[in-house]
């Protein structure tokens, strides 16, 4: 049975620990996210902003050595064994991909419809026999991230940031109540990452979604993100209000490239 935690945390890390080969990606971090919050992960790459997402959700084994990852205060994995029914354990977890993870060739609401595998029997989703709550859930996600107009549409001719918000009204059809969402702006333009930002904001503000971002624009965590956690070399460097990333802050974090790159090489 998954061990249970305190229910007002959304993610517990404890002391995780990941390798590959001689480089440590996670580095004994611990981290706790609280229900409700919306958090960025910022740091230089390789930092281990993706690699901490992608042990919390158990999509990767983190080391033998590497203590409890918990959402919703189900243990997804413990000490590199991947917890019995973790499928089960991600029905209320949403991963929001850098390259959406859509598939093509269907369109846009049969995409969307694809949430909800994990509650139907397979059979169904195979054949594209979606039970009508299924479609009217389809449906409701599609106007809620303001996609409705382009369900029909082919999800190859989507441009990125509407294949992200696509993406997004999955989750929600999925039932998810914690999204964790691994440079979901990365590859838009910053008209579409804006939205995609005001978006996943609103799904927290107004819906309650738990959110934990992994950005590169320290821009978009100071606006969007009450708190950041910047990691360093597989360490947690910052966990702090956003308010507080200041540039010797954000210079201490990514180096003197930061610093040349963004102030010229001013003191």
């Amino acid at each position: 049975m998954a061990v249970m935690t305190d229910a007002t945390l959304a993610l517990q890390a404890e002391h995780a620990r990941m390798t590959f080969g001689a480089t440590k990606a996670l580095d004994d971090v611990s981290l706790s996210v609280k229900t409700g919050e919306m958090i960025a992960l910022i740091g230089p790459s390789g930092s281990g902003k993706s690699t901490l997402l992608r042990v919390a959700a158990a999509l990767q084994q983190s080391d033998k050595n590497s203590g409890r990852l918990q959402v919703l205060g189900r243990t997804m994995q413990n000490k590199g064994k991947i917890a019995s029914g973790v499928r089960a354990h991600r029905a209320h977890l949403g991963f929001i991909f850098q390259q959406f993870n859509l598939v093509g060739r269907l369109n846009l609401f049969s995409n969307v419809m694809l949430g909800s595998l994990g509650r139907i029997p397979t059979w169904r989703g195979v054949l594209g026999l979606f039970p009508d709550d299924v479609k009217q859930a389809g449906m409701d996600a599609l106007e809620r991230v303001g996609m409705t107009k382009f369900a029909g549409m082919r999800a190859s001719t989507l441009s990125g940031g509407q294949k992200q918000r696509g993406a997004i009204a999955r989750a929600l059809v999925q039932g998810a109540k914690v999204l964790l969402a691994d440079e979901p702006i990365a590859s838009l333009d910053p008209v579409a990452a804006r939205k995609v930002m005001t978006l996943l904001a609103d799904l927290n503000e107004n819906d309650g979604l738990t959110v934990v971002v992994t950005l590169h624009q320290v821009e978009y965590a100071r606006k969007f993100c009450q708190r950041t956690v910047a990691l360093k070399e597989g360490r947690i460097v910052f966990d702090g209000p956003s308010t507080d990333l200041t540039k010797a802050k954000l210079i201490e974090i990514y180096g003197p490239e930061y610093k040349a790159q963004f102030y010229g090489g001013d003191e």
